[in-house]
């Protein structure tokens, strides 16, 4: 059973946790803003505290509202977003600790995936992290979601299979790729011209 975008956003508005489709897997998304609703994520994934989490966002202009890139950070932003990409950039104090595990940088991500932008255009900055329990495989397909983060989640909005690499996490700024994933060649060859 499938919940429409439309019952995802009003469950992100009202402080609970949903799962929705990227370009690269499902994300288990829940206000980025709000403290309560953050630890609900690292409660249904049983992840660490001192594991952050990503900020999924509509657009590059909306992600400068809650972070402060560096100029070639925002240079690299606007060619790879959106995009199978999470980049690492200082963030505002908009953002709660629990987000960031108390750290004064955050991973932006802008999907290149319809469903998910329309979601995030009806709502705060999500949390952006794999819909699975911690130490599982990523979710490509709504059937393979884990009955416990299932339970746990107001809305699953079904958008189908999904590709299943995972995104390239960067530090532009730094010059640093910490995880390589979709488009990490095309990332390394930018990185190299800076």
């Amino acid at each position: 059973m499938s919940d429409s975008v439309d019952d995802a956003a009003t469950a992100v508005r009202t402080g609970h946790a949903v799962v929705y489709p990227t370009e690269t897997v499902y994300g288990l998304g829940a206000d980025a803003t709000d403290p309560d609703a953050v630890e609900h994520v690292f409660d249904l994934k049983g992840r660490s505290r001192e594991n952050p989490l990503s900020l999924a966002i509509p657009s590059v202009d909306a992600a400068l509202d809650y972070t402060r890139p560096t100029d070639v950070a925002e240079q690299f932003m606007r060619r790879f977003l959106p995009g199978p990409v999470t980049v690492v950039v200082a963030r505002r104090p908009a953002l709660p600790d629990a987000l960031t595990a108390g750290r004064d940088r955050v991973g932006v991500r802008v999907p290149a995936h319809e469903t998910a932008l329309d979601l995030l255009d009806r709502t705060p900055p999500l949390t952006a992290t794999s819909a699975n329990r911690s130490g599982s495989s990523s979710v490509t397909r709504v059937a393979a979601l884990d009955d416990r983060l299932r339970e746990g989640v107001a809305a699953v909005v079904d958008g189908g299979v999904t590709p299943g690499t995972e995104s390239t996490v960067v530090d532009p700024a730094e010059g640093v790729i910490h995880r390589r994933g979709a488009m990490a060649d095309d990332i390394e060859a930018w990185l190299e011209t800076q």
